[in-house]
């Protein structure tokens, strides 16, 4: 059993007051430019960039720090590819012509999505992130805490550390997504939360004029 064992604050950041301001002024800038998009480019995209990212979103905080999160992830694989795309297209049919109501149908109009998905075909890199039920340390299986959480916040910085790296994102997620486990050999202990498609935009890419609709300051925080 591990005990606790406090070590110094390592990479200790200290700026003034107005350093920060002009920092965190950067980074809502920077990330302002962020959209999805679901027009891909097939323009390859190197790996290292993808490791990177990767690595980064390893950082995030989790429950215990058991980081219970594991990206599955997909390159130029056409066959796997084919199978995947037919796999959530079905089920996307599915949820257009029944499982989805009117009031949700409604809600998703301007958004402009529809179940065609070329994207998984043409976007260099997919990746599918899995939140971990149970892991492993010492040889035992032990349980995970607070999954949704913790890979919830992984996941956003994976898409802040690849929209930082210059690509683009789409955060797909077709329902149910029990196929995923399946076609990428995962166990049934990890479930799979979202699909990431990432790469270069398309010469013609558009975003739907509602997705520029962001609510502001005194809309999503209050001060006390």
């Amino acid at each position: 059993m591990m005990t606790y064992q406090p070590i110094p604050l390592p990479d200790r950041m200290a700026y003034d007051d107005d350093e920060m301001v002009a920092r965190a002024r950067a980074f809502h800038a920077e990330i302002h430019r962020r959209h999805t998009v679901r027009d891909f480019s097939p323009r390859p995209v190197p790996r290292a960039v993808i490791d990177a990212c990767l690595l980064a979103a390893g950082t995030a905080p989790s429950g215990a720090n058991h980081q219970p999160w594991h990206f599955a992830v997909i390159g130029d694989d056409p066959d796997l590819r084919r199978r995947l795309r037919a796999a959530a297209e079905a089920e996307e049919r599915d949820f257009y012509a029944r499982r989805a109501g009117a009031e949700w149908l409604e809600a998703l109009a301007p958004v402009g999505t529809h179940d065609d998905k070329p994207f998984l075909e043409i976007a260099p890199w997919l990746i599918v992130i899995f939140g971990q039920r149970k892991g492993f340390a010492n040889g035992k299986v032990r349980k995970n805490y607070y999954v949704p959480e913790s890979v919830g916040i992984a996941t956003g910085l994976l898409i802040a550390a690849l929209h930082h790296a210059g690509l683009a994102t789409l955060t797909h997620t077709p329902s149910p997504m029990g196929f995923l486990n399946d076609l990428l050999g995962r166990p049934e202990s990890e479930k799979p939360y979202i699909l990431l498609v990432a790469g270069h935009p398309a010469d013609d890419a558009t975003v739907p004029a509602y997705a520029k609709q962001k609510k502001s300051l005194t809309e999503i925080a209050s001060f006390r």
